[in-house]
């Protein structure tokens, strides 16, 4: 591209004032400067755009096709350069099953209240396709609730979330306190494999009770809780996933002899990752909301 925005500034200038000396005072410049910036802009449009009457210069026809043209390219570049003072953004979150279904939306939700220019794309996947988006720099930041060992990334604690184990009220092991047994030996409903809560499950889980009796799979965290409340099985889901169906009646916590049962989600991100001015705005409201919760 030959045409500059420095040789259309000056040509608007001259255009409103009617003098090459009033354009260079606007826009502070010599009016040699504004001459030469003129004479190439002509140059590169191989035409001329003003017509010289006397001291005065006047827009010829081609310089009223231009003008317009030009207002606008400026205008849309005023545009841009106020476009981040105002918290506009273009960001793109992914966010694994349950961070994604459970707290981002509430997380979001404050965000575009300070912020309502921001454009957010949020992406909900198992950890494992996060953990793969942000290495792939196919998006600008992730939030998973499993373990993440890619050599790239920088992993950040974020919340606690506290998990438990669930039954409908006419399970079996729903009736009082229950043995490690009976747990080990009831049929389990659990994540996908590569979902960060099925990997939590087993890590919090199986040293207790060294294997699940059966198993079945289910895509996400609400299939998994709806089925656990027809009384297909029981599983271990986090708190804030079940507490609906937990006030409803439909689900009650099992009484077990297992600790407390937590886990961390964090925020990732390339370790070479720059962030502009939204996205660290991004992360510090997402920091702000955990201490809010906390």
């Amino acid at each position: 591209m030959r045409l500059t925005l420095r040789q259309l500034d000056v040509m608007v200038a001259i255009a409103r004032s009617g003098s090459t000396t009033e354009a260079g005072k606007q826009l502070a410049l010599s009016q040699s400067a504004v001459s030469a910036a003129l004479a190439e802009l002509e140059s590169q449009l191989g035409t001329r755009v003003f017509d010289r009457v006397g001291k005065r210069v006047v827009l010829n026809d081609c310089g009223r096709l231009l003008l317009p043209r030009a207002l606008a390219l400026l205008d849309q570049v005023r545009e841009v350069e106020t476009l981040f003072a105002d918290g506009a953004a273009a960001l793109r979150v992914s966010a694994s099953t349950t961070i994604g279904n459970y707290l981002m939306p509430v997380v979001l939700g404050t965000y575009q209240r300070h912020w309502p220019l921001a454009q957010i794309q949020l992406e909900v996947c198992n950890t494992q396709d996060v953990i793969q988006a942000v290495a792939d720099y196919q998006v600008d930041i992730g939030f998973i609730e499993g373990a993440c060992h890619h050599d790239e990334l920088e992993i950040h604690p974020w919340l606690s979330d506290e998990l438990g184990v669930v039954a409908a009220p006419g399970h079996p092991l729903a009736q009082g306190p229950v043995a490690l047994e009976q747990l080990a030996a009831a049929r389990w409903i659990l994540r996908e494999p590569g979902s960060g809560t099925r990997e939590t499950v087993e890590a919090l889980l199986l040293p207790h009770l060294q294997r699940f009796g059966s198993t079945m799979h289910l895509g996400n965290s609400e299939a998994i809780k709806h089925a656990v409340a027809e009384e297909l099985g029981v599983s271990c889901l986090p708190l804030r996933v079940v507490h609906d169906l937990l006030i409803a009646g439909r689900l009650v916590r099992v009484a077990t002899p297992l600790p407390t049962l937590e886990r961390t989600l964090c925020r990732i991100q390339p370790k070479r990752k720059v962030f502009s001015p939204p996205l660290q705005r991004f992360i510090d409201h997402c920091s702000a909301w955990r201490e809010a919760t906390a």
